[in-house]
């Protein structure tokens, strides 16, 4: 997850998000536990990923990813609705002393929720383990050259090079107390957000309001619950119970029960999508011709309609369609068994080829896999299958020198960091284990070229940086390390009258920051 040595972002991982809930201060019944009693003033939610892991400095876990949205704050916050930055722990707009050089001043009376004032020496610290070598968003931050406390309240940054983006970048590290080792970060970190954590376990994250919260979110209930249920029916049983106010990562097949049973659903494009993963020292898959094959032979379109009720949209660049950035790839991928059999034929690739495709156990996931399957044995391949979860599937499979794997299908969506191209392609394709280890696509001439361009688009702005992202994008289209099957809609389900107002996302988990319930 870390950025290239380019620069930016590494961050959010795998597949990225968690979620919050929201009931209501009277919009229905709340729940505590997934079977208890219901409370009042309590917002209730039904999240699809676990993880135990919420270090704000190192995690990419989607759980504490968006559970960390509300408990600690970041310089500034990155307002996941539409990708805005809004009020954070800084008091208004960095000081530009050069382009090169910037002050920030903290927020007036901002503390943690165990009472200690926030200082610049926490913002320094906070900065600086999440820059030591091997830190998971070091890359994305490589262009910091030094950082200063210069009173109580002020940080003084000085950058490498301009860097256009330096205000956005600034919304990736979440400020937390010096004094917190990482081991307590890990199990349950402070932070001086609207929220403060009182309990996470596999099955439950509680929270509480943080009574020291001065910015401008304050938190809409006294308590949340999260209820980790990954699996879908679960999810669904709960939420069409009564027992949640939200409900994150709705099948489409479930869209027409949770209605009747009194929710709206709200759906929302974006970057969230299943990608297929290869091991590129692998043969033939060292040979991007036979990658190219396999994206030709694999009928997206009749995934999206059969697997996906719909609920997403085909690929034609590196970014969606909606993305102010986007730019439509040299390569775009649709159904074509003979051009897949061609290139295979170019790669000199004769006789079936026996590999074992790895996902992940998400539902949505694997209920892709048979299809996969079947396109690309009809183009002599013959596929077996094998899903298990994240937390097994990469230490296991992928993350070691001598991985042997040759090709993984799992979800992801880095834009829980933010969705500019530089944060997005750092995130895959950056100096990290993703290139390492997974792909092994560190060293090779189009990794290289890759970065050539993106360290010119981080050094320029406008349309000459634009033209260096579309470069990005075709190269990226061709040489198909890893590369987006589709983007999935991201669907919630929100019991009705329980929010005065409430903005859905276009990625996982869910945010309430911006988000007024009825009382």
């Amino acid at each position: 997850m870390h950025s290239c040595n380019t620069r930016m972002a590494k961050v959010a991982a795998v597949v990225l998000a968690g979620a919050l809930a929201l009931s209501g201060c009277g919009g229905g019944s709340t729940n505590t536990a997934k079977s208890g009693p219901a409370v009042s003033d309590t917002i209730t939610a039904q999240v699809a990923y676990s993880s135990r892991d919420f270090n704000p400095l190192s995690t990419s876990m989607a759980l504490p990813m968006s559970g960390n949205w509300h408990v600690t704050e970041a310089l500034y916050t990155l307002q996941m609705s539409d990708y805005t930055l809004v009020s954070g722990l800084a008091a208004g707009d960095p000081e530009t002393v050069s382009d090169t050089e910037y002050v920030i001043t903290l927020r007036d009376g901002a503390k943690f929720s165990d009472g200690n004032a926030v200082t610049a020496n926490d913002v320094k610290a906070s900065f600086e383990r999440v820059m030591a070598p091997g830190g998971v968003y070091a890359p994305m931050l490589d262009f910091i050259d030094s950082i200063t406390v210069r009173s109580d309240n002020k940080v003084d940054f000085k950058l490498k090079y301009a860097f256009t983006l330096f205000k956005n970048r600034m919304a990736l590290v979440h400020i937390v107390p010096a004094s917190q080792t990482d081991e307590d970060l890990k199990k349950m970190p402070i932070g001086s957000g609207p929220w403060k954590y009182t309990e996470i376990t596999d099955q439950q994250v509680k929270f509480d309001k943080n009574e020291y919260y001065n910015g401008e979110f304050p938190a809409q209930a006294s308590h949340m619950v999260w209820n980790v249920n990954v699996d879908d029916t679960a999810r669904v049983t709960a939420m069409q119970a009564g027992k949640s106010d939200v409900m994150e990562n709705v099948p489409a097949k479930a869209f027409g029960t949770l209605k009747a049973a009194g929710s709206d659903i709200q759906t929302v494009g974006g970057f969230n999508q299943a990608f297929i993963m290869f091991n590129t020292r692998k043969k033939p898959f060292d040979d991007k011709r036979v990658r190219q094959a396999v994206f030709y032979a694999i009928d997206a379109e009749s995934m999206i309609k059969n697997q996906l009720a719909g609920e997403a949209n085909m690929v034609t660049s590196f970014v969606p369609e909606s993305f102010k950035t986007y730019h439509q790839a040299s390569n775009v991928y649709t159904y074509n068994p003979e051009t897949a059999k061609k290139l295979l034929a170019e790669a000199g690739v004769t006789g079936p080829v026996k590999f074992t495709l790895y996902t992940t156990d998400h539902t949505w996931i694997t209920q892709l896999a048979p299809q996969i399957k079947n396109n690309l044995d009809a183009i002599g391949f013959k596929v077996d299958i094998q899903s298990m979860k994240s937390s097994a599937l990469f230490p296991t499979i992928t993350d070691k020198d001598d991985a042997d794997f040759s090709m993984v299908l799992a979800p992801g969506d880095p834009t829980v960091f933010g969705n500019d191209p530089d944060v997005l392609l750092n995130w895959w394709f950056g100096d990290t284990v993703w290139t390492r280890q997974r792909t092994f696509w560190n060293g090779s001439d189009g990794y290289g070229k890759l970065h050539e361009l993106m360290d010119k688009a981080a050094r320029s702005t406008g349309d000459e940086q634009q033209g260096y992202w579309n470069e990005c994008f075709d190269l990226v289209s061709d040489e198909l390390p890893m590369y987006p099957l589709f983007f999935r809609k991201m669907s919630t389900a929100v019991k009705k009258n329980a929010f005065g107002s409430y903005t859905p996302i276009g990625t996982t988990g869910l945010y309430f920051l911006n988000a007024s319930l009825n009382g």
